[in-house]
Formats: structure tokens, sequence, C-alpha cells
């Protein structure tokens, strides 16, 4: 008996989210780690993290913030990150006076400081209120990443640095782009951890007869 549609939807989809975490796992995990490194410079020092992203993508970046205000996986001080789209007050009466293609680049340029990081996700990356913000950011001095789908796109070209995940749906883009935070907060964990760690060696040195 041949399987039925549904079944055979499913393990498309399936090979299809394996392909591009292979994809990732070749070829994203070193920015991954290079970005965890550099956000565990930022944040402890009084950075600010900014995130922002459409629909599906909105609730990616609200959970990269969550892991960082809150905690990824061990206890640790919490440290500033904001997801733009969560501003209801502050979206809808941009959206209202101004379009929704400011609604975010509005909100970058009053939150952020020059040294901040914004991280923006779009499955398509030609999202205007997107590519906006990563014109505010870059204006105002922030580092501007970009986690997208395939490239090219205008997003990746506004963002100083870039991930596109190479898959044929939206839905496993943004399947790989939650990889890609728990990734991301993996990394700075890992860098806060040998920061705590060379920190308390030079401590306990400084302490030596």
């Amino acid at each position: 008996m041949s399987e039925s549609p549904a079944l055979a939807a499913a393990r498309l989809h399936c090979r299809s989210l394996e392909q591009a975490l292979v994809r990732l796992r070749t070829d994203g995990l070193g920015r991954l780690a290079d970005w965890g490194g550099r956000l565990a410079t930022v944040l402890p020092a009084g950075g600010r993290l900014l995130a922002a992203g459409n629909g599906g993508s909105a609730a990616q970046a609200q959970h990269l913030t969550a892991e960082l205000v809150g905690r990824y996986r061990h206890e640790r001080p919490a440290f500033s990150a904001i997801s733009l789209h969560a501003e209801t007050s502050s979206l809808t009466a941009i959206g209202n006076d101004y379009g929704f293609d400011q609604v975010y680049a509005r909100q970058v340029a009053a939150h952020g400081r020059p040294g901040d990081v914004l991280v923006l996700l779009s499955t398509s990356g030609r999202s205007a209120n997107l590519i906006g913000a990563a014109v505010a950011g870059r204006r105002a001095g922030l580092r501007v990443w970009a986690l997208t789908g395939p490239a090219p796109n205008p997003l990746a070209e506004a963002a100083h640095e870039v991930l596109c995940v190479e898959a044929d749906t939206t839905a496993t883009v943004q399947e790989a782009h939650l990889v890609a935070v728990h990734l991301l907060c993996e990394g700075f964990d890992a860098a806060l951890n040998t920061e705590a760690a060379v920190r308390e060696r030079a401590t306990v040195a400084g302490r030596m007869p």
C-alpha cells in the first residue's frame, strides 16, 4: 500500500530540514560562534541587542531576546535585549503615523546606541521595514546582523553581516533560524564562561604572594 499524501509531505518536509541543517552546520557555525563571542563583549559592557522580524520571524526574534534577558541553559546575569515588534503601542503608533515600512527604523533610531547589535530575521530578505531598520541601524552606529533565507536578497546587502539559510520553503528557513538562534545563545554563553574563567584566573594570580 502506498503511503498517504500527508505522510509523504511530512517525509519531504523533514528531508528538506535535514538538508538545510547540513548546510547550516557546514557554512554557518563559524559565523554564529563569532557572533556569540562578540555579543559576550557587547552586552556585559552595557550594550544592548535589538531584534525584529515579521510573522514567524518575529517569534524567532522574540525567542532570542527572551534567552538573553532570561537565560539559555545555565544561570547567569540578565542582559539587555529588546524585541521591537513586541512594543505594540509604539509599533501601531509609528505604523499609523509614518507607515508600516518605518515601524522598526524609528525604534532603532530611538533605542539604538553606537556599538549595540541589531539582529534582523527574514525568510525572504525583502521586507521593507527590516531593510529600513538595517539602514537606520548602520546610520546610528549599530552592528547589523541578518538571518535570512536564500541569497542574494536586499536585507543581506543592507546588513553588515548575514547568515543565509538555503532552503526551498519558508517553514524550513524558519525552523533553521530557530536552530541558529539557539547556536548563537550557545556561543554567547560559552564565550561568557571563557571570559569569567580568564577574570577569575587573573584575580587569583593577583592575590598570590
